[in-house]
């Protein structure tokens, strides 16, 4: 079991499609975390280079339609498309976690209620009931994140569910009950750490959807606003340099990709990362 004791275990027991993928998604968390301070011109320098100007070695990535950097712009931009769909991703994930657990131990008449509730909100189309609530509440960055938390719980609490109506019908939850544990210890004693594992991959998947969303949002003008900017309006705002190719259009297209691209990469190879795996490489 020398193997699992390896600082780089985690590393190596993905695939090497899966290493991809984590490589990726971490040089783009680590970008949404420093790139600010690492890019090279200030966000707003108009006119600092041509007007969709192309690869140089001043401007890596080209310029925009007002002569930005764009490796600047796309450095900046990660702090929105990355930071507001992580935190969208964690409070729709904690959200659906929550409520189903709620519903798997407070009793039939919740669990009906709530089922009902799941069932009437993933009958709504998630992108028109995004853009609905976008245009009653405004662009906010909060409004952004609360839309995308409402739009993507119940996903969260139908996977949760599922997996919690399974495990609360285990023996040990029976014993658990004999010895006179309440609900709540039930609930997050009990069940909870039983379905961490599968929730950390739909919290994965749940990510990208809310990256896609929100860029999607901004590419229609309804996300985030001048003067800040993410991916999404980053393509917008470059639209028409689409016919010359300019890499102003191009290159927030490819970041957006290359990151659902990496994240959904290692979600994939997560499958190989269970005990019974590592054993057998190891063997």
């Amino acid at each position: 079991m020398n193997y699992l004791r390896t600082p780089l275990w985690f590393f190596r027991a993905l695939t090497p499609a899966g290493r991809l993928g984590l490589i990726l998604t971490l040089f783009w968390v680590f970008i949404a975390l420093f790139g600010q301070t690492l890019a090279p011109y200030s966000i707003n320098d108009i006119g600092g280079g041509p007007l969709f100007g192309g690869f140089s070695k001043d401007y890596w990535l080209g310029t925009d339609y007002l002569g930005r950097d764009m490796l600047t712009r796309i450095m900046a931009g990660s702090r929105y498309s990355i930071g507001l769909a992580f935190t969208a991703a964690i409070l729709a994930s904690a959200v659906g976690i929550l409520l189903a657990l709620l519903a798997a131990v407070a009793g039939r008449w919740i669990e009906e209620g709530l089922g009902r509730l799941n069932d009437a909100l993933l009958v709504l189309p998630g992108k028109v009931l995004s853009l609905m609530i976008v245009a009653v509440f405004g662009s906010s960055l909060t409004m952004l994140v609360i839309t995308a938390v409402f739009t993507y719980w119940p996903g969260a609490y139908r996977i949760a569910f599922a997996l919690a109506s399974q495990l609360r019908n285990q023996d040990y939850i029976r014993a658990a009950k004999l010895r006179g544990e309440n609900r709540f210890c039930l609930a997050i004693r009990e069940i909870l750490p039983n379905m961490i594992h599968p929730m950390l991959t739909d919290f994965g998947l749940r990510f990208v959807y809310i990256v896609l969303l929100l860029s999607g949002l901004s590419f229609l003008g309804l996300g985030v606003q001048p003067p800040q900017a993410d991916w999404g309006s980053l393509v917008r705002e470059n639209l028409q340099g689409l016919f010359d190719g300019s890499p102003a259009i191009l290159m927030p297209a490819i970041a957006i990709a290359s990151l659902t691209i990496g994240v959904n990469l290692f979600i994939d190879s997560l499958q190989n990362m269970s005990p019974v795996s590592l054993i057998r490489r190891e063997a």
